[in-house]
């Protein structure tokens, strides 16, 4: 059964980093295959993970969609197949962990077909794989629109500021909103320079958060952030990395024979 984890926050929270730290943890623990979906066209979630990324499923889309318009569409092979064919060829594969960017978001011309179409070839797609870990916009309204999963956990990314966590609470708002359902909400505070405040203590409260953890500031990510290298080479000591190690944990619990196994390495 397909665990799927999405994650979402305010742009410039680390969100990315974080999804692609989880990533990297994930694959380190042996817990996969890991699909990892880029849907926020401004996350960038191939650098991060260090792999090299040349279409997305809104290039597919949009080319697609101009072949129909221009009778350019090869004869005799559907559009469905088509759009199956092309979102599988542009899946970056790599060991444990392979990636699927969403790219740009839906035009202005009328997609609906196209984009149902999307919907069920991703999600068949992902039922394919243990793991799928969603980069999401701050929002979460295009998960209704470009895929019928149910989300398991979400986990919610902000800064150490008011105004980030008052984002988080709207998205905890959308979840009843949305077509498609979420399960458990995690809060977690990114990038703080110092103890939480009672400010955010009390925003936290009152927006409906479940505050997990929070991270400081790490030196190493943020160097590694400014030289463009990939994040998942952080050393596997690394703060923020182990700081997610008790969250895998809970939204993974390892049966009794993992445990076992892993006690006697």
């Amino acid at each position: 059964m397909t665990v799927t984890i999405a994650i979402a926050g305010k742009g410039g929270t680390g969100k990315t980093t974080l999804a692609g730290l989880l990533i990297k943890l994930l694959k380190e623990e042996g817990r996969g295959p890991i699909l990892a979906i880029d849907a926020d066209p401004a996350s960038n979630l191939n650098t991060v993970l260090g792999l090299p990324l040349e279409r997305t499923v809104g290039d597919i889309r949009e080319d697609t969609s101009d072949k129909a318009r221009e009778g350019r569409l090869e004869p005799g092979i559907a559009k469905q197949d088509l759009l199956d064919y092309e979102i599988n060829a542009s899946i970056v594969e790599s060991e444990g962990v392979d990636l699927l960017a969403m790219g740009r978001p839906e035009g202005p011309g009328c997609y609906c077909a196209a984009n149902n179409m999307l919907r069920t070839i991703v999600d068949r797609i992902s039922s394919a794989y243990d793991i799928v870990v969603i980069d999401n916009e701050a929002g979460l309204e295009h998960l209704s629109r470009r895929t019928t999963r149910d989300v398991d956990v979400l986990l919610l990314v902000s800064d150490p500021s008011v105004r980030g966590l008052t984002t988080a609470g709207r998205v905890v708002d959308l979840i009843d909103e949305l077509k498609t359902q979420v399960g458990a909400h995690y809060l977690i505070i990114n990038r703080a320079t110092g103890p939480v405040t009672p400010e955010l203590e009390r925003t936290v409260r009152e927006r409906g958060l479940n505050l997990f953890a929070t991270f400081s500031s790490d030196e190493t990510i943020a160097r590694l952030d400014a030289e463009g290298k990939p994040v998942v080479e952080a050393p596997l000591d690394n703060e923020v990395y182990e700081g997610l190690r008790p969250l895998v944990d809970r939204i993974l619990p390892r049966t009794r024979k993992e445990a076992l196994s892993a006690g006697h390495r």
